[in-house]
């Protein structure tokens, strides 16, 4: 691995951010009944929160390796950011649904 733990702990969070944001997009779209932009939001979403998954895995295959981390607070914030933004993308995925239900 070529990044500092620093470096790695903040692409998660630039990630993980990101994800999130475009999840809460997704749901004032779907809000205003524009669910294809809503679709395009969340596709856009998955695709930040696997690019910071992917970091998270280099990770955890390295500790599997003998290769761990010193754990800081930085990276449990990392983790705590990857956390809270697929969480926030699952349960925004099934308020559109709702939405989507209610507008039939």
């Amino acid at each position: 691995m070529s990044l500092t733990i620093e470096e790695i702990a903040m692409t998660i969070v630039g990630n993980a951010g990101e994800a999130r944001s475009l999840a809460f997009e997704a749901l004032k779209e779907a809000k205003e009944g524009n669910y294809e932009k809503a679709k395009k939001y969340l596709e856009q979403s998955k695709e930040r929160s696997l690019a910071a998954h992917e970091m998270q895995t280099e990770l955890i295959c390295n500790e599997a390796d003998g290769n761990g981390i010193e754990m800081n607070l930085l990276m449990v914030h990392a983790q705590d950011h990857l956390m809270t933004s697929i969480l926030a993308r699952e349960l925004i995925e099934e308020m559109i649904t709702l939405y989507k239900k209610l507008d039939k």
